[in-house]
Formats: C-alpha cells, structure tokens, sequence
C-alpha cells in the first residue's frame, strides 16, 4: 500500500504551515482588518489563498472533490512544490523519460535534485521493464511522464501507464497539458483507483490561457493538503483567479469547438508540410504543436526568424527537428509560404 506521508520529507512532516484569517473564513465578510491591506482600491485585498470558487467549477467539470485539486501559479509552481514537497536537496532523484519537457529537470536541478533520465523507443514510448532496480530504489521519489509528450507530441499508452502505477513505489506525476486536443479520458478518473498517482493540468493551452499562469494538480486529498501546507499563502492573484473563473463558466460547447478548431488547424498544416521538398518527417501528434525533421535546420529557423516567424529548435531530437505549434489558418499559412520559398 503506497503511504503518502512516508514520501514527505523529513524536515517537512511536523511544519506548521503560514495560516492566514482567510484559511480559516469561508464566506464574505462585511469588514476585513486582518491583512493590514489598503482598505481603498479595486484589488486592494488579498486573494482567496485556497481558490475555493474556481475549485469548485474545475470539480464540477471533471467530477471530483474540490478537495483533490491544487491551483498553481503555472504547472510550473506545481512541479516545483511537488520536488520540494518529496525530495531531501543533496539525496534524492526524480525520473523521467526522455526526451519530455524541460522543467522537470530544471526545477529538480533548482532544488538540488538529481534526475535519472530513462529512454524511450522509437514511437516514444517509455520502456517499462518491471525488473529495473530504480522502481524499488529508495531514493526515486518522483516519476514525471508527460503524456501527450512534449515535444513529440503523442499520448503514452494506458497500459504502460498502468504498469508505472503498479511498479513504480514513489508518486507517478502525469503531466496532461495537452490532454483536451486528444479523444482520451484524462486519468483524473483514476485518482481514486491509485494513491500514487498525481495529474497535471492548466489553463494555458486548449483554454487559451497562458498569460494568466493557472496550472492545476490532482491527486489525492492527503497530497493536495500537502501542497496547501507548503505553496506561497498568496499563490494565485485574484486577476488570475478571476480570468480563470470566466473561462470555466463559458459554455463546455465554445472550450469544445476552439480544440476542434485547432485538431482541425493541425489535421491541414501536416498535409501542407508533408507536400514541401525540404520537410523529412512529421511526427504524429495528439497535442497542438507538430514535430517536423527539416533539411537545414538551423537554416531554416533562422530563415523564420528573419520573416517574424518564431518556432522551437527540438535538438535533443536531432540537429534539424523543429517544433512548430498550431497557429490559425492565417499563420500557418504564412509558415507554409516562407517555409516553401526557401531553396530545397
């Protein structure tokens, strides 16, 4: 049986955790002389340090308990207090699988962290072999998998997925950023099969929301009250609480037609790229971006560049993979040109 608070470190399990009035006070009060705040002004108090209200619309959404959901500054926040939650600075190590997203290395490096970084196959699948040593190693208290992965942008399989759970004794942490672009069920719906899994989300990609920093973690009741125990009092600010409270209470029916739109976007530009002489490959993508190899790389993101067009160089992939997201019809449009005109 995974025991939660024996992953905890250490230092950590007696904290008595930063606690303000408004912890404790649910409801609108008539007069607030607890924060020594300005009492004039239009964001003059302090936010919601617990975002009960948005909780409550992400749990109505996915149908859980508003207790199982954690709300980060970013899922950036949400990884970092994950490390910092589990993992004793000079001793322990997270896992991953390469190549995945960059973040998980660097906050694990921030907190003096070691990553041991494990291989996947040639669809970019983990390699899951139940006698690996590192499954039982004590000091492995962390397995991050994104899925879809970035940059390559496929779902893993639910059946390695469920092998990591039943292998793995630390916390498995499925990063699902670009879960809404697939036809997939999140594993949210299996939170309360496994104790020791964790979900990531966030607003900043199917929502639209990248410029307000909201990233979501689920997992179970115990671990969310950890994360409350450790997070900054004030993570969220009340514009960012607020920008994400009006997007969840737009129909489910626009949020559903925007993916579409984007699916849709993707579908187009493959077959575009895939006409062009100077694109190798196209990898298949279940998120909102496209991994391409190119003749030249450096050539032609540079060659973008000059034409205002930005793109992501993928060379942890090879010398000339680029990562290239779903713009609008327009955009892509103008990829394709620019893309098109140089000498093959």
């Amino acid at each position: 049986m995974f025991e939660i608070n024996k992953l905890i470190r250490p230092s950590l399990r007696d904290l008595k955790p930063y606690s303000s009035a408004r912890d404790e006070y649910e409801g609108e009060a008539e007069v607030y002389l607890d924060a020594n705040e300005n009492p004039e002004g239009n964001y003059n108090r302090y936010p919601d340090p617990l975002q009960r209200s948005l909780k409550n619309q992400i749990a109505n959404r996915v149908q859980i308990s508003s207790n199982q959901i954690f709300i980060g500054n970013g899922s950036d926040e949400v990884i970092d207090l994950l490390i910092r939650l589990c993992c004793v600075p000079g001793q322990d190590q997270i896992i991953t699988f390469v190549p995945t997203y960059g973040m998980y290395k660097v906050s694990a490096k921030i907190n003096d962290i070691e990553v041991l970084e494990l291989p996947m196959d040639e669809n970019f699948q983990p390699i899951v072999n139940a006698d690996n040593p590192e499954w039982n190693n004590p000091k492995n208290k962390l397995l991050f998998l994104c899925s879809p992965n970035n940059p390559t942008g496929n779902l893993v399989k639910d059946s390695l997925v469920e092998d990591l759970l039943s292998t793995f004794k630390g916390l498995v942490v499925i990063d699902e950023a670009y879960i809404q672009f697939t036809k997939e069920n999140s594993l949210i719906n299996c939170l309360n099969k496994h104790n020791n899994l964790f979900v990531i989300q966030t607003f900043s990609k199917s929502l639209g929301l990248a410029g307000a920093r909201i990233g979501m973690g689920f997992g179970s009741v115990e671990m969310i009250d950890w994360l409350n125990k450790i997070k900054p009092p004030y993570n969220v600010s009340v514009l960012n609480q607020e920008a994400a409270l009006k997007k969840m209470l737009e129909s489910q029916e626009n949020a559903s037609s925007e993916v579409d739109r984007i699916v849709q976007n993707r579908k187009e530009l493959e077959v575009q790229l895939g006409g062009l002489k100077n694109i190798i490959k196209i990898y298949k993508s279940d998120a909102n971006f496209l991994l391409v190899e190119v003749l030249e790389g450096e050539k032609m993101y540079n060659e973008l560049l000059r034409n205002g067009i930005v793109v992501r160089k993928r060379k942890e992939i090879s010398a000339n993979a680029l990562r290239v997201t779903v713009g609008t019809k327009e955009e892509n449009r103008k990829l394709i040109n620019v893309i098109s005109s140089l000498a093959v």
